[in-house]
């Protein structure tokens, strides 16, 4: 073991393996592994080992199937026998709403590019697992991608790869300390200092004291989970074909072959955790004792469901560890504040997602960025608010609960929350407001009768109708809405506008305007939608999305220069925004200073009795409207004073999901939806905004698709012929048998009385008139592109 490498991977399980495997293979050999025992003995050695391409989520989908395709390669590679049963996979439904979720996840498969899947009868599933009981079985999904390794076997491969790559590993190498230094890091073992320019944390039960080793606190929670597996079973002994990999949502259960018999396990909704402060330094091939009262009823639905197993033994329990997040997704990357301390943890399913990781973490320390959109498992995704323990134990004990539950769009699960509330949110309770959340922040919805409660659905909810009325507000009065949830960073400082002049694509707004600004990569995919704010008195804002606040510090931080500051405002400024065709006539009671004289797209400072604000004038409903910005401790009473000022004209509070509503009918696109860092400018339409005479960050790269080939696929605002349910993301577009492109947000427009959909389409059929069909929660339905902005298309009444 030498005294220096370039990269120092803490971890010896698949995903450290993985990591250090990829770094080698991308170019970087002076990498060395540490594993405080035996490579495999955390989480890896006992993991069930099960695989499979599907998730609704096409970024994570891509990384399953990544990791699926380079099991072979790896095996080949390092002469490792990784046990590869590639036996394909039955997704079962036992509830009709389940079953439609079925149908609608199998279109969403074929948007992103997962084509090996087919909806099955009871009876057809059956014929593919014989030993499987029909019984509340209403349909099933099979997808050919699925089975299982031998998961020792496989970090063995992983490890072995990169060693023929240059890449080095020690076992029984005991981390205990880490330094940071001016030129990197200081990693201290029990068998020397290694000096280092990277350190990345693929501890995986042992995250949370690496991590802390470095003054990080992450949202890493170790929890229990079993699976058995039998002794030989006839009928499995008899078959000529392994059993295929199969989930029973209802019955909270997975299967598959095991030699002669199978392997059960279990996401009991009664979990347990373990060791939240990190698994003892000693831990590492142990098991707990199996604890049948709390899995009692899924282990029975599990013995329900394979009959024949209940004739036979029970060979082995496993009753082992594993580490999630509060999402589930692992957490992946570079932690802001600490440069080069990177995590590659938290990451459940190992042996599944395991080699994307890998791939994406060592692409985005050698070149910048991953190639693909890593925001699903970015470790920016959370901020300062998830290292409090409370949080992370209510948050990864839910999401393992609810593993293999039902889950809605519209529904508001409840575990870390209430945490952040803007100071009127008691207030705005009382008045109706049904909160959602945005990072570690309340949020309204919409503003309902006493009593109501929302049903979950997948289909067009029970709010229906008051989202409807906001909206009507909206257009035709005054509406009034809480925008705490935007985020809101000052710049300051001699270089403020060189700086924001080249990390900003735009042109820049003069003293007293506002301009939206894309910010794009290196690589020329969008960082931002964003709006600057000059102020005129030296200081700026950048206002974007109130989740991205970690995630666009990060940035800024990464491309900062001296002479600028930038402080995030989120525990600082909240505010409201006054939207309708009234909006100016009530906000013209309240200031102090002529505002009648405000242009859309201005901004500037005015006193609201005693509330000092700094107001811009737009909002995205596409209706005249301001954005009311203001201390925390200013909200209260300036909600007070707005309401008062409007009762007149008949103000009323909306929610976001008016606001969403009113941008769909606008055709303007938001974040994690119409704009990614997987798009560009030119597929977007954000390409407009930029000023190609001045150079900014992503310039070359955003050239070459303005003066090549252009984008393949482009943004279009879709009418479809909905019933009772509309779009909402990731629905395949189709032009006959031809799969053109894929919703990225939709819903319905209230004012415009359509159910439409803005979706990325191949570049001949975008234009207007051209007739599609979108499949909706599973139905196929006759769409057609229409012209962007269906309501109003001028712009006068946000203008006016």
């Amino acid at each position: 073991m030498k005294s220096q490498y370039r990269v120092v991977v803490i971890g010896g399980g698949v995903v450290g393996a993985s990591v250090l495997y990829h770094l080698a293979k991308f170019g970087w050999s002076d990498v060395v592994m540490l594993e405080r025992r035996r490579l495999a003995s955390g989480s890896s050695w006992h993991a069930a080992g099960g695989i499979h391409a599907l998730n609704a989520d096409p970024n994570m989908a891509s990384l399953q199937a990544y990791t699926i395709d380079l099991l072979s390669e790896i095996e080949k590679e390092s002469g490792q026998n990784i046990g590869l049963h590639m036996t394909g996979g039955l997704t079962l439904a036992g509830t009709p709403e389940r079953w439609e979720w079925l149908q609608a996840n199998y279109r969403i498969f074929q948007s992103i590019g997962i084509d090996d899947c087919e909806l099955l009868t009871p009876q057809e599933a059956q014929k593919r697992c014989p030993i499987m009981s029909t019984d509340g079985v209403l349909g099933a999904m099979w997808a050919d991608r699925e089975g299982y390794i031998d998961t020792t076997g496989t970090v063995q491969a992983y490890a072995t790869a990169a060693k023929k790559r240059g890449a080095e590993y020690y076992e029984e190498t005991k981390v205990e300390e880490l330094i940071q230094t001016d030129d990197g890091w200081q990693v201290v073992t029990d068998r020397g200092t290694i000096t280092c320019e990277h350190v990345v944390n693929a501890a995986g039960l042992w995250a949370k004291q690496v991590g802390r080793m470095a003054g990080v606190e992450l949202p890493v929670s170790p929890l229990k989970h079993h699976y058995l597996i039998t002794d030989t079973v006839p009928e499995v002994a008899a078959a000529d074909f392994e059993m295929p990999m199969t989930v029973d949502l209802e019955g909270f259960t997975y299967m598959r072959q095991d030699q002669k018999g199978v392997l059960v396990g279990i996401y009991e909704v009664d979990h347990e955790h373990w060791a939240m402060d990190g698994a003892p330094w000693n831990y590492g091939e142990e098991l707990f004792q199996e604890q049948l009262d709390r899995i009692e009823n899924e282990l029975t639905l599990g013995f329900e469901r394979y009959p024949s197993i209940q004739n036979v033994g029970i060979k082995t329990w496993v009753n082992g560890a594993f580490t999630f997040s509060p999402d589930g997704n692992p957490l992946v990357g570079p932690v802001p504040g600490k440069r080069g301390y990177w995590t590659a943890c938290a990451v459940m399913a190992g042996f599944l997602q395991g080699g994307g990781v890998g791939k994406t973490l060592a692409e985005w320390m050698i070149h910048g960025e991953p190639e693909a959109d890593a925001w699903p498992m970015d470790i920016a995704r959370y901020g300062d608010f998830a290292q409090n323990k409370r949080y992370i134990r209510e948050t990864t004990g839910q999401f393992y609960s609810r593993r293999f539950v039902m889950n809605y769009p519209n529904e508001q699960l409840p575990a870390g929350r209430p945490l952040k509330m803007a100071p009127a949110h008691d207030a705005m309770t009382e008045a109706g407001c049904k909160w959602g959340v945005s990072w570690d922040l309340e949020v309204p919805l919409y503003f309902a009768p006493k009593g109501f409660e929302e049903t979950p659905t997948l289909k067009r909810s029970n709010a229906h109708d008051i989202v409807a009325k906001e909206c009507k507000v909206i257009r035709e009065g005054v509406g009034l809405m809480d925008i705490s949830g935007f985020s809101r960073f000052e710049v300051t400082g001699p270089n403020a506008e060189l700086w924001l002049d080249h990390v900003m694509a735009s042109k820049l707004p003069a003293p007293g305007r506002a301009k939206l600004a894309p910010m794009l990569g290196e690589n020329g995919r969008l960082k931002g939608d964003l709006t600057v704010l000059n102020w005129g008195d030296g200081t700026w804002w950048i206002m974007g999305s109130y989740y991205l606040r970690a995630w666009h510090m990060r940035w800024f931080d990464d491309h900062m220069i001296d002479g600028v500051e930038v402080r995030d405002l989120g525990e600082e400024y909240c505010g409201f925004g006054l939207v309708g065709p009234k909006s100016q006539e009530v906000i013209e009671k309240l200031a102090e200073q002529d505002i009648s004289g405000l242009r859309f797209m201005g901004c500037s400072d005015f006193d609201f009795g005693l509330v000092r604000a700094r107001v811009a004038r737009m909002s995205v409903t596409g209706e005249k409207g301001y954005e009311i910005n203001c201390r925390y401790g200013d909200h209260i009473k300036l909600r007070r004073m707005l309401l008062e000022a409007g009762a007149d004209a008949g103000i009323r509070e909306c929610g976001f999901n008016a606001m969403l509503s009113t941008r769909l009918e606008k055709s303007f696109g938001i974040w994690s939806a119409e704009f990614t860092q997987a798009y560009t400018p030119g597929m977007t339409g954000m390409d407009r905004w930029i000023d190609w005479d001045k150079d900014f960050v992503g310039k070359e790269a955003a050239l070459a698709e303005r003066d090549g080939n252009g984008p393949a696929q482009v943004q279009v605002t879709l009418e479809v012929d909905a019933l009772d349910a509309d779009a909402s993301g990731y629905e395949p577009v189709w032009s006959g048998a031809e799969h053109v492109g894929f919703v990225t947000s939709g819903g319905y427009g209230h004012s415009t009385g359509k159910s439409l959909a803005m979706a990325l389409v191949n570049r001949d059929k975008a234009a207007p008139g051209t007739e599609l069909s979108v499949h909706v929660v599973g139905v196929e339905r006759p769409a057609r592109v229409i012209a962007p902005s269906p309501y109003d298309p001028q712009g006068k009444a946000m203008r006016g």
